[in-house]
């Protein structure tokens, strides 16, 4: 398999290459040359594979010659080495928890999976590759997690000062090692302008092996994919189902459109966002406008310029017209987000987070005039990521799983920066 450039004036190139770049040299996104189709028989029977056999399959393509087939194989077991419960919420809505990894998020499968391949195309240890990253809240504490240890590979992460949760802060502060956190003063798009301006400037590029590992880099994005055959392995209803995902830089939900124009059955896509309406507002108006990021209660949300909508866009060839067949995109407030977390918890005894209140509420919405169909929602955090909104809306203090308890007795570490790329790159220049 080769990608090629959404910007369309660089070279194809391996999924290998593509992995270790992140980002074509014309500044364009890489997407893959052709997209598999899945076999019938392998949709129809999905309940009788495992996670891991499914993994294989879906992924195999994809990477192509650039791994062989038993560390790939390998690789998909470290990454999926959890659960993937789909939870029944109420009578029409499910929620596919992806919470149940390291960092209790769903950016774990792609950070651990990227992290292998980049551990993998760097084992003679000849290149130091540096992944450069922007978190709006989960993504850092994933990668950190991800990467930590592995050898001939440093990571330095771009967070919003103030703007994360306190669990999110200490997953991407107190690890160490080959981890580095700079806390930027201002929000996630001034941290994504830096990163990206890192990208395309000559001195660094000549001193450093950049790469990315948000979701604009192919080995985060791909493997992305795997939540909603997961989905579907559970799904127990005969109608396939809308699906609803929490979205901020479209990620997510572009690796579930890519799965099913691959072959998997799915009614229909819904992209829930909160006050960052860009995706929604062009879903009306037929116009994409980029907007300053607006903080929220949903803040891995907050993002003002989705980086990812042009592969959604790609995916439906550039066609308005089939786009709005398949694919909706609603915002709501944070009061909504609020309201919808404290009735979905005293009705169904049901803990969202944030981002899956959000979902729930926009899902809801539309199957309230969609009665035949049934859903799922993705539920992207654990709800202690946000401890002071969720309790003060239910009232009632979250558990604490082990793994966020032990992040309490850590020492914050980072770097405090200005929302400027010359800061960024002197330090960089400088490490």
């Amino acid at each position: 398999m080769n990608y090629y450039s959404l910007n369309r004036q660089s070279p194809t190139v391996s999924f290998a290459e593509a992995a270790v770049k992140g980002q074509a040299p014309d500044k364009g996104l890489y997407f893959p040359q052709s997209i598999p189709a899945l076999p019938n028989e392998f949709i129809a029977n999905l309940k009788q594979y495992t996670k891991e056999e499914i993994g294989f399959k879906v992924m195999q393509p994809y990477v192509g010659d650039s791994i062989p087939a038993a560390v790939l194989q390998q690789m998909i077991n470290e990454t999926i080495a959890f659960p993937f419960p789909l939870v029944p919420v109420s009578d029409k809505i499910s929620s596919l928890e992806l919470f149940h990894g390291p960092t209790l998020a769903f950016k774990d499968v792609g950070a651990r999976f990227m992290s292998r391949c980049l551990g993998y195309f760097n084992r003679n240890g000849n290149n130091k590759v540096t992944v450069l990253v922007a978190t709006s809240g989960d993504t850092g504490g994933a990668v950190a997690n991800g990467f930590l240890g592995v050898e001939g590979v440093e990571v330095v992460i771009l967070y919003p000062s103030g703007k994360v949760s306190p669990i999110q802060e200490l997953q991407l502060t107190t690890l160490g090692q080959n981890i580095k956190a700079i806390e930027v003063k201002g929000n996630f798009d001034d941290c994504q302008a830096m990163v990206k301006q890192a990208f395309t400037d000559a001195d660094l590029n000549k001193k450093l092996m950049l790469t990315s590992a948000n979701s604009i880099n192919v080995a985060r994005w791909l493997p992305q994919q795997l939540y909603y055959f997961f989905a579907l392995q559970q799904w127990q209803e005969e109608k396939p189902p809308v699906i609803c995902v929490p979205s901020g830089n479209f990620g997510n939900i572009c690796a579930g459109i890519l799965a099913w124009v691959s072959g998997l059955p799915v009614q229909h896509f819904i992209a829930a966002c909160n006050a960052n309406d860009i995706v929604p507002a062009f879903m009306q108006q037929g116009q994409y406008t980029p907007k300053p990021a607006i903080a929220t209660i949903s803040n891995a949300m907050d993002v003002g310029n989705p980086s990812n909508f042009i592969r959604v866009l790609e995916l439906f060839h550039q066609q308005f017209s089939e786009l709005q067949q398949h694919f909706d995109s609603w915002s709501i407030s944070d009061e909504q987000t609020k309201q919808t977390l404290g009735k979905v918890y005293k009705e169904y005894g049901y803990l969202l987070d944030p981002h899956g209140a959000v979902a729930f509420n926009v899902l809801d919405k539309y199957l309230e005039t969609h009665k035949e169909e049934r859903g799922i929602i993705l539920e992207t955090a654990h709800p202690v990521k946000f401890p002071e909104t969720v309790e003060a809306i239910t009232g009632v203090p979250i558990e604490m799983p082990e793994s966020a308890k032990e992040l309490l007795h850590k020492q914050k570490q980072s770097i405090l920066m200005d929302a400027n790329f010359d800061a960024l790159k002197e330090w960089l220049m400088n490490q």
